[in-house]
C-alpha cells in the first residue's frame, strides 16, 4: 500500500512531458497543413516556405524550453512581438502572407503555452487553420481586386479616371486613390480596387468546364 503514492507521483512525472510531446506533434502537424495544405498551393512563393516553418519551429522550440506557470504568458507576448518586428521589417510582404506569419507564430506559440486544460491548444490550433482556410479561400470575394496602374496619360479628373480604368480593366472601379499625376512625362499613377464581372473571375480551368 505504501508503494501506491509513489507510483502515482511516477505516472504523474510521465504524463506531463507526454502531454507536452503530443502538442509539440499536433503544433507540427498544423503548421505543415497550414504551408504546405493551404499557403504553397494557393500562393506557390516558395521562399516563404522556410520563413514560416523556421519562425514555427523556433518558437515552439524556445517557448517549450522557457515556459512556465509564471512566465508563460509574458514569455508567449514577448516571443510574438519581438519576431513579428524583426521579420516584418526585413521584407516587403502581401497582406495574406502577414497573415500566414502570425498564423505560423501563434501556432508555435500554442504549443507549449496553451494551458492547464490539455484540448485547449489543439482547439485553438484547429480555429487558427480554419480561420485561414476560409479567409484565403479563392472563392471568397474571388471577383475583387486591387492593382496599381500607371497610364500614358496625366488625367486630373475624377469622371474621366474612372471611366479610363473601366475601359481598360473591364470590370467596375469602385475606388481608384491617385498616387502620381506627372504632367511632363504625362503619366498618372493609380491604385485601383475594382471587381470583374462574374464570368471573367473565374478560373482558367472553371472557364473551360463552363464552356
Amino acid at each position: 500500500m505504501d508503494c501506491l503514492p509513489l507510483v502515482h507521483r511516477a505516472a504523474t512525472a510521465l504524463e506531463a512531458p507526454m502531454a507536452r510531446l503530443t502538442l509539440f506533434l499536433i503544433d507540427l502537424v498544423a503548421v505543415s497543413v497550414l504551408v504546405f495544405g493551404l499557403y504553397f498551393p494557393r500562393h506557390r512563393r516558395r521562399d516563404l516556405i522556410t520563413a514560416f516553418l523556421g519562425v514555427n519551429v523556433g518558437v515552439l522550440a524556445v517557448a517549450g524550453s522557457l515556459t512556465s506557470s509564471t512566465v508563460g504568458a509574458g514569455l508567449g507576448l514577448g516571443l510574438f512581438g519581438v519576431l513579428s518586428i524583426i521579420r516584418l521589417r526585413s521584407t516587403e510582404l502581401d497582406q495574406h502572407e502577414v497573415a500566414y506569419y502570425f498564423s505560423a507564430l501563434a501556432l508555435g506559440i500554442l504549443g507549449p503555452l496553451g494551458g492547464d486544460s490539455f484540448w485547449l491548444a489543439p482547439s485553438l490550433m484547429a480555429l487558427v487553420i480554419a480561420v485561414m482556410y476560409v479567409g484565403d479561400h479563392p472563392r471568397v470575394f474571388r471577383s475583387y481586386r486591387r492593382q496599381t496602374v500607371v497610364l500614358d496619360e496625366a488625367i486630373t479628373d475624377e469622371t474621366a479616371l474612372v471611366a479610363r480604368l473601366e475601359q481598360l480593366l473591364g470590370g467596375r472601379v469602385h475606388a481608384a486613390t491617385v498616387e502620381r499625376v506627372d504632367l511632363v512625362t504625362e503619366t498618372t499613377v493609380v491604385e485601383v480596387r475594382y471587381s470583374l464581372p462574374a464570368r471573367s473571375a473565374l478560373p482558367v480551368r472553371e472557364r473551360a468546364v463552363a464552356k
